[in-house]
């Protein structure tokens, strides 16, 4: 049995989202305050203890409890709801276990849902309270309300509580509720669903400390909860007071098969300390603040305290024995074992190297399965979730286990007149269809790949952006940090991802930008060639000259240089999701009272053109001596750069060392502020 998904209403940012869950591991990622923690944190109230408080239910739920407060008078009272929908195996026995969500029992279910909901006890009693501690309460111009009454102390918890439904699928978004008697509820839920989390933070040095022993705390709990404990009998003391060694000899025995598996993480490296554990006091207090786990270098017979190395060591082997520990727990549970387990794990990067991050989630893995054999319950493993911002964690990640998180508006609010997002949305990339690549059955599958294998060769944080920008080589990414600097300061406050990817790939980054809804800016080149023959390259003013340019020709749907130079800015931009592109444009190059409209072909060309006059005095250098008569002068920049012996990255280099006065392009700059607009009004 495992969830298969969840659905979550009015629980802060999460106002209405829907989550699938994989067999194996699901990876939440998003930019900060984009609503994964929220995910986790319902879980963690429903079904781990944690206690839920007024600030839980989402902003467009305040003013619902307030205007019910003042008036007395409003059509549902808000709750808080959570979804769980369970994959069954009909030939096994876990409909006995869950037989009270099944709708009708002579019908054959391969899933089963249950319904969470954290509703008012009685609103007209919460409504008495709260007049009868502030009569005025439902006067005008008063400044009681009845959420801040609910933040008091106690208050939420007094009158607000869980119920419990069996879930029907009927065919639409809201399924058929049952509802079910609260501790029959309580039962089934705990029979079904165990919980663990791995937080963020982990505080795994104590530096008020005089010595830092949590992952010895951590070991202790190791063996107080999952091994064989020493006979604390009178020899033990005996032992104890004589020799400390035979007591670390049996921590030794113990935590061997721990130990092992935590020199499968490859910490500690082969040139690395190894771990031991040993008794510095008595049994019965054995590995409660007096058992130290040491660094021991075996060649020069050197041992050190546990803070004495990195966190990111720490971190790790905090992490796999806190998931090992869970795991035990739960296979070795004596009777009505939960039927599935999620095992939450929060941020795992922190402290962790780029590589150790690569391989976590497989190391975690290689953890739970070397305890499943050891607890002989072989393909009994649970689920996993992992939220993150890391790049490299996702470099290992299959696409279709992603749920992207991004901050949306509030279905009830005007995104014209309210900018600030109070929502999330979440998209499974699992639904993610490019379209095909080529011929043949499978063109679809290799477009996903194109894109899976370009991200992790190019580590992409496009999974965290407020925006991306996509550039057409190396160049422009060179250069726009400084064209930013210059054209649009404010946009260095906001979180960008620039992917590099040439005007033959953009569209094919374009379909996976919009379905993640992340405003875009395309820069990207006019590539004009002749209409005649091959297709040449050739100058862009060439009358009837074509774009050999994947990206413009399948975005706006044009072949011709002169279609893109007529369009206005306002039919290169869209909306929902926001995008932009921009190419180069016509330059007026005016030199000795004489005009000459010059249209570029590349970013290199525009550059040349708009900064005519220091490529003129030499402080912008082209390689090549300019003529004079400025439509030699046109022609001859425009031959240099088409040139085999033009070296682009060269040229963004001279740029960035030379002079600092130069014009960014003003197709570019246009773009440039376009964005920066955008990405201000959507934070």
């Amino acid at each position: 049995m495992r969830i298969r998904k969840v659905a979550i209403t009015n629980f802060r940012r999460l106002e209405s989202v829907e989550i699938d869950f994989e067999e194996t591991e699901t990876v939440f990622v998003g930019s900060n305050n984009s609503g994964k923690t929220s995910a986790t944190a319902i879980m963690r109230c429903f079904l781990a203890g944690k206690d839920f408080n007024v600030h839980d239910f989402s902003v467009g739920c305040i003013p619902l409890i307030d205007q019910f407060g003042k008036s007395g008078e409003v059509e549902d009272f808000p709750c808080i709801d959570l979804d769980i929908w369970f994959e069954v195996d009909p030939e096994s026995i876990e409909y006995g276990r869950a037989a009270a969500l099944l709708p009708r029992m002579s019908d054959d279910f391969d899933e089963i849902g249950v319904r969470l909901r954290l509703l008012v006890d009685d609103a007209e009693k919460l409504r008495g309270e709260f007049l009868a501690a502030y009569p005025d309460a439902d006067q005008e111009g008063t400044e009681h309300k009845l959420s801040k009454f609910l933040a008091t102390d106690g208050m939420f918890k007094r009158h607000f509580g869980t119920q419990y439904f069996a879930l029907a699928y009927n065919g639409t978004d809201n399924p058929d509720a049952t509802p079910l008697e609260k501790h029959e509820g309580r039962k089934l839920v705990k029979g079904l669903l165990r919980l663990d989390f791995v937080d963020a933070q982990r505080n795994i040095d104590d530096h008020d400390s005089h010595r830092s022993n949590r992952l010895s705390a951590a070991f202790a709990g190791y063996y107080e909860k999952n091994l064989d404990q020493a006979d604390i009998a009178q020899a033990a003391f005996e032992i104890i007071d004589q020799n400390n060694n035979n007591l670390t000899d049996h921590y030794e025995e113990q935590f061997s098969p721990l130990l092992d598996m935590i020199g499968g993480l490859g910490v500690p490296a082969v040139n690395d300390r190894h771990l031991k554990l040993v008794s510095t006091l008595s049994p019965e207090t054995a590995l409660r603040g007096n058992t130290d786990l040491l660094y021991i270098d075996e060649d020069k017979a050197h041992e050190l305290p546990e803070q004495y190395n990195g966190l990111g060591f720490k971190n790790l082997i905090f992490m796999a024995i806190q998931a090992k520990h869970f795991y035990s727990q739960w296979a070795r549970t004596p009777k009505d074992r939960p039927l599935c387990q999620v095992i939450f794990i929060e941020e795992p990067e922190v402290h962790l190297h780029a590589q150790v991050q690569q391989t976590f989630i497989q190391n975690i893995w290689d953890v739970l399965d070397s305890s499943a054999k050891a607890e002989g319950d072989e393909g009994e493993v649970p689920q996993m979730v992992v939220t993150t911002h890391s790049s490299h964690i996702l470099d290992a990640v299959d696409f279709s286990k992603v749920r992207y998180f991004r901050r949306s508006h509030l279905t009830t609010d005007d995104p014209e007149t309210c900018p600030v997002m109070n929502a999330s949305t979440v998209k499974s990339l699992r639904d993610f269809a490019p379209s095909p690549l080529g011929e043949g059955e499978d063109s679809e599958e290799r477009a996903l790949e194109f894109l899976e294998r370009y991200l992790r060769l190019t580590h992409c944080d496009l999974f965290f952006a407020d925006a991306a920008i996509l550039v057409e080589g190396a160049v422009e990414k060179l250069l726009l940090p400084e064209m930013i600097q210059k054209a649009a300061p404010d946009l260095r406050k906001s979180f960008l991802t620039i992917l590099e990817i040439g005007g033959a790939y953009a569209h094919r980054f374009d379909e996976l930008i919009r379905f993640l809804h992340i405003p875009c800016l395309v820069i990207t080149d006019l590539d004009s060639v002749s209409p005649e023959g091959r297709h040449p390259a050739v100058r862009a003013d060439t009358p009837n000259a074509l774009t050999s340019n994947a990206s413009l020709k399948t975005m706006l749907d044009v072949s011709t240089v002169q279609e893109l130079i007529d369009r206005p800015f306002d039919e290169k931009c869209q909306n929902a999701p926001h995008r932009a592109i921009v190419y180069q444009l016509d330059v007026l190059v005016s030199e000795d009272d004489i005009d000459l409209p010059m249209r570029p072909r590349t970013l290199e060309e525009s550059f040349a053109y708009e900064n005519f006059s220091k490529i003129r005095s030499g402080d912008l250098v082209l390689g090549i001596e300019v003529p004079q008569e400025l439509g030699e002068a046109y022609q001859a920049i425009y031959e240099r750069v088409k040139s085999s012996s033009f070296k682009k990255t060269d040229f963004a280099m001279n740029v960035l060392a030379g002079e600092e006065n130069w014009q960014v392009p003003s197709y570019i700059s246009e773009g440039l502020a376009w964005l920066e607009t955008t990405v201000s009004i959507q934070q």
